[in-house]
């Protein structure tokens, strides 16, 4: 079932997470792990992230560097399949820009297609951190929207190999990401509304949102989508924050505000634990007030730990 469909289909806003595969080494058992104690409040679908190669250079006998290419978490396609089947649940895997030659692309999706999986989001993903600036692969696509007119395309039959004949079409309904507080590449917020307006045109389905801790920077957000002719679900994507550590390291990692209020609440804490108790408040308040505003699907970004999401679930749904 498409993440369309089950909000078209919902009679109240719906819950969702967002899983990180283990690191290479690991088992699945973790992610079933994180999962589990969020069964109860039904999940409508699972987005399970992908983490792209990154490198790293060794010194080998002479002096000699050697390049060598590391994915620290893989299995997105395995994992998505594995919770389809193992709960019944819709998965949403990530597909990127980064990593991926057009034709790895098409291949990916051919296998989720073959694993019965007809949700992806569709995103650039990050620059490589020895990167100035994201560089795609050979052959690979540069932006995102790239990515959706590639999906929209095998949505129609139309595959790479243009001598294909009866080529059978895929069924995927394709989120995209949208940043309330602007996609930190943009020079302005415009800018930025623009690029997603045309992803949508471009056959997108639905936008589902960078973190943030100000809901009015969500609502903000959505109005100026909807005045820019976007009229496709908006899902709020939501975070507890933990530590004392996340305030800076999240704003720092994906340019986010902490409100004024929020932050004075975490500064009076003295110990993680009281933190994490501060964050669960604020995510719960939060929460609270997305849903009175009828919000499609609250997103919460789990990062493989289920106990605070949990937490903030039992107060609000």
């Amino acid at each position: 079932m498409k993440v369309t469909e089950h909000i078209k289909a919902a009679k109240s806003t719906l819950f969702s997470i967002e899983i990180l595969p283990p690191l290479k080494g690991k088992s699945i058992q973790s992610i079933y792990d994180g999962i589990d104690p969020l069964m109860e409040f039904k999940p409508a679908f699972i987005d399970v992230t992908y983490h792209r190669e990154e490198y790293v250079y060794r010194k080998r006998d002479g002096g000699f560097l050697e390049k060598i290419a590391i994915r620290k978490r893989p299995g997105t396609v395995g994992i998505s399949a594995a919770i389809l089947n193992k709960y019944q649940i819709d998965t949403v895997p990530h597909i990127i820009c980064g990593g991926f030659s057009k034709e790895e692309t098409e291949n990916a999706l051919i296998e989720l297609t073959f694993h019965g999986i007809d949700n992806v989001l569709a995103i650039r993903g990050d620059s490589i951190k020895t990167e100035s600036s994201f560089t795609p692969e050979p052959d690979g696509h540069p932006y995102a929207i790239d990515l959706v007119k590639q999906v929209v395309k095998m949505n129609k039959g139309i595959y790479l190999d243009d001598e294909l004949l009866d080529a059978s079409p895929t069924n995927f309904c394709i989120g995209v990401a949208g940043y309330p507080e602007k996609h930190f590449e943009a020079p302005n917020l415009k800018s930025d509304l623009n690029h997603l307006k045309a992803k949508i045109d471009a056959g997108a389905d639905y936008i589902v949102t960078q973190m943030f801790f100000d809901n009015e920077k969500y609502f903000d957000f959505v109005d100026k989508c909807r005045a820019n002719g976007i009229t496709v679900p908006i899902i709020p994507g939501i975070k507890v924050l933990t530590t004392r550590k996340q305030a800076s390291v999240l704003s720092k990692t994906f340019h986010i505000d902490i409100p004024e209020a929020f932050l004075d609440e975490i500064e009076k804490c003295k110990t993680d634990k009281e933190v994490k108790e501060a964050g669960i408040k604020w995510c719960i308040h939060q929460s609270l007030e997305l849903k009175k505003k009828h919000v499609p699907c609250l997103h919460y970004y789990t990062m493989g730990t289920s106990d605070s999401t949990k937490r903030v679930a039992e107060k609000v749904f």
